[in-house]
């Protein structure tokens, strides 16, 4: 969140999040890891760097949604697509913007890899933990992927597992979930990653919305990780989610 995306990046993101195979499975495994969590009724849920707000209507099945988006275009689309939730301004690791209050879920979707200061982050937010609190997080993963996608997107670092751990840990979280997401994809993701930089094209190959047929079968192999992770850990994958407490919150 202490970064700068692209003003067509954000205007990319409003037209795909309700149909690209990522945003869509995503949303699916997320829904399905907050609902074993057992949140309270009514629960006070945090989204950080919640960009045009595609994820809001999932979380807001859960308990009442504070969005936090550094970006003033992309908070006018959360807005207008859920008028009822407060999309306020802030950033990481500093200005959010939340002077004592307090969350019994705390999410970050691919946040944390924009963030330059990525452990002072993850300490300012113990400081928004209610008791029993969870953090969920996701984050791309394998440093070796690194290329022309990640600069698109402004990412500062992609994460091994042990190095999440590590900075979670450090923060002051006791990780409770550490697992792969988006297994399917990663043997591809190495072809493709590894013939841009052979070539070094300065734009990733294969972004966008693919064709109907193949984002349809995407959406499915990728969403059906919803029926997995809630109950075991996947070893390998693109991405990496957690389930975190803060130390002191019981």
């Amino acid at each position: 969140m202490s970064c700068t995306v692209e003003s067509s990046a954000y205007r990319a993101m409003a037209a795909e999040q309700g149909r690209h195979w990522w945003f869509v499975g995503r949303r699916r495994i997320l829904a399905a890891m907050i609902a074993r969590l057992g949140l309270t009724k009514g629960a006070r849920v945090l989204e950080l760097g919640s960009g045009t707000g595609g994820n809001l209507t999932m979380l807001a099945r859960f308990g009442a949604v504070t969005a936090v988006e550094m970006d003033e275009e992309a908070r006018e689309i959360s807005r207008a697509l859920m008028p009822g939730v407060d999309v306020r301004a802030g950033r990481l690791p500093d200005g959010l913007g939340l002077a004592g209050e307090r969350f019994g879920l705390v999410c970050l979707f691919d946040v944390l890899e924009h963030v330059e200061e990525d452990e002072a982050a993850l300490r300012v937010l113990t400081r928004h933990m209610a008791p029993n609190a969870r953090l969920l997080l996701t984050v791309p993963a394998h440093p070796s992927l690194f290329g022309a996608h990640d600069r698109e997107l402004h990412h500062k670092r992609r994460y091994t597992r042990a190095g999440l751990r590590a900075r979670l840990e450090a923060a002051g979280f006791v990780v409770e979930r550490l697992s792969y997401m988006n297994a399917p994809l990663l043997p591809v993701a190495f072809v493709l990653r590894g013939l841009d930089r052979l070539l070094g094209r300065e734009r990733a190959t294969a972004t966008g919305v693919p064709v109907a047929p193949v984002n349809a079968l995407l959406t499915w192999l990728f969403g059906a990780e919803a029926l997995i992770l809630p109950k075991t850990d996947l070893p390998f994958g693109l991405s990496l989610l957690a389930v975190a407490r803060a130390g002191d919150c019981g």
